[in-house]
């Protein structure tokens, strides 16, 4: 046999003949490097998959934790959104209470009376594209935003009080004007042809009315906008059963087609007192209330003159 060779005899059981064959040494030394090799690299690859397998289920805990963070971001950012928009809507209902005044009262071309721009809020959504350095330009990004937004509003809001301030004078020295102003609505009910031109029910041609047309139950209640003095309590052409209120300072007040006019002329009428019922008398096509403001004769739109909701 020779030296660098191995005889490897194989004993299969009692009865059988044993089995020899011969290995040689540089076989053998080959075979187990190779299986060393082969066992320290399994070692190595399973030490490293295990290691990002850990990592990666960390991971996945910090993208659920940072998910859970973009949401209530999001949902913090959204109400405060809200409370903006809120907070605009009652600035801008202020500002068309604040014109109305000033119509009524002939402050709209006054130095104060500022143009306001309210196109402000809305809510901005969270990106969940990323979750470190995107998300946080974005929140940076909208916290700026909005803090430009409230900025703006409180300007917007100093400038208001000011205007409010201007009129609160106003109505200190000019009491009588403002309870000589029609302000309110004179029935309940609905609008169902407004100021303007329109299409005559009667004649389909186009025709201007001076007015609203107040939808309104046969008898309700017909109410003074303004205190004054009743100048006309009977039938008219055209408007049926008309009274004319006169308030002073050039404005004048007509209610139309009323059923009974419970007031005469020569009364002194305050706002908010009944004067009549409404009716469909005159050329009318159904029950309503012919509502019209003229300013020194002129027929003015009686929307800028109603402060109620």
């Amino acid at each position: 046999m020779r030296e660098d060779q191995y005889t490897i005899v194989i004993f299969p059981g009692v009865a059988d003949a044993p089995k020899s064959f011969t290995v040689g040494k540089r076989f053998i030394y080959i075979s187990l490097i190779s299986a060393l090799i082969f066992t320290v690299s399994l070692s190595g690859l399973s030490y490293f998959f295990g290691k990002r397998y850990f990592q990666f289920l960390g991971n996945q805990g910090e993208v659920s934790e940072l998910r859970r963070d973009a949401k209530v971001r999001k949902i913090k950012v959204e109400e405060l959104s809200q409370r903006i928009k809120n907070f605009e809507s009652k600035m801008a209902r202020l500002e068309r209470f604040e014109n109305k005044l000033r119509v009524i009262t002939a402050l709209e071309d006054s130095p104060k009376s500022i143009e306001k721009n309210w196109g402000l809020g809305g809510p901005y959504g969270l990106t969940t594209s990323s979750y470190t350095t995107v998300l946080e330009k974005e929140a940076i990004s909208m916290v700026e935003r909005m803090n430009n937004e409230l900025d703006q509003l409180d300007r917007q809001a100093k400038i208001e009080t000011i205007s409010f301030q201007e009129l609160d004078e106003f109505f200190k020295n000019q009491k009588s004007l403002l309870s000589s102003t029609p302000s309110v609505w004179p029935t309940r009910g609905w609008v169902t042809s407004s100021f303007g031109y329109r299409k005559s029910p009667f004649t389909g041609l186009r025709e201007k009315h001076e007015g609203w047309d107040i939808g309104a139950r046969l008898g309700s209640n017909i109410r003074a906008t303004a205190d004054g003095i009743v100048v006309v309590a009977g039938r008219e052409h055209g408007y049926g059963k008309l009274i004319e209120i006169d308030h002073g300072y050039g404005i004048v007040t007509r209610y139309g087609h009323n059923s009974k006019n419970i007031v005469k002329v020569g009364d002194r009428v305050q706002r908010g007192q009944t004067i009549g019922l409404v009716g469909n008398t005159g050329r009318s096509t159904g029950p309503h209330l012919h509502y019209e403001v003229r300013l020194k004769g002129v027929p003015v739109n009686p929307k800028n003159y109603i402060l109620e909701d």
